[in-house]
């Protein structure tokens, strides 16, 4: 009990930087505790952070499509998660864990202190996520979706505006006409949807390549299905 009353007092600390008071410091200890402290201690109680981790993902995924969604209401679902799987890995979770200043509170075993552990990406990226989990188990989705924005804000923007912005049917018209001497041809086959709310599916030909994509404006589709082009034309050249 003494240990765990410590460890909630050092933590204290770490909730400003997480931008989150605990109502349950406990959840948050249990966030920090890596499976090889828990191996070498013991108590019987003691359980480690993977429970949450597992929890974590699935709300921090929930939360970034979201986000995706919200601000890019014109990407596609293929896009989307693209964008989703740039943002929600490792290398990233672990760059965010260091700007918090998560790994000095982290509780591992002697064997993982001498192998550096603090400065593992794997170690540090699973702790973010069992952080967000143990926001969620203590103030609700919208605690947890607050802390997901405030650290993912910036990303969010970098990571979708050169995607978003590529000019992809400028890209393939280049590529076909330097190797086919051919323009590619565009045509919506599909329209969807409400007169408000519409879906667009537009088909693009060129040089024996057929690819199709879906916006909710023709320009996107245009530009979706010029990307579908591009990767099709990469495998074949």
């Amino acid at each position: 009990m003494n240990m765990q009353h410590d460890a909630n007092n050092r933590n204290e600390a770490l909730e400003k930087a997480l931008g989150y008071q605990f109502a349950a410091p406990d959840q948050l200890a249990r966030a920090l505790c890596h499976s090889s402290y828990v191996n070498e201690q013991a108590q019987v109680d003691l359980v480690s952070n993977e429970r949450l981790e597992f929890l974590g993902d699935a709300v921090l995924n929930l939360a970034i499509s979201y986000l995706l969604m919200r601000q890019y209401p014109d990407l596609a679902e293929g896009e989307l998660s693209r964008n989703r799987a740039h943002l929600v890995n490792e290398t990233q979770l672990a760059t965010i864990a260091r700007e918090i200043g998560i790994g000095p509170y982290l509780l591992l075993g002697k064997g993982e202190e001498l192998t550096d552990g603090r400065e593992k990406n794997s170690i540090l990226a699973d702790s973010v996520e069992a952080v967000i989990a143990a926001i969620y188990l203590d103030g609700g989705f919208d605690a947890a979706f607050r802390f997901v924005e405030r650290q993912f804000r910036e990303r969010l923007q970098n990571a979708t505006r050169s995607r978003y912005e590529t000019d992809y049917k400028s890209k393939l018209q280049e590529r076909v006409q330097s190797i086919y001497h051919e323009v590619p041809r565009y045509r919506v086959v599909d329209t969807s949807g409400p007169d408000h709310d519409k879906t667009f599916r537009v088909r693009m030909r060129v040089a024996g390549i057929v690819a199709e994509g879906d916006g909710k404006s023709k320009k996107t589709a245009e530009q979706e299905a010029a990307r579908a082009g591009l990767e099709l034309l990469d495998r074949s050249t």
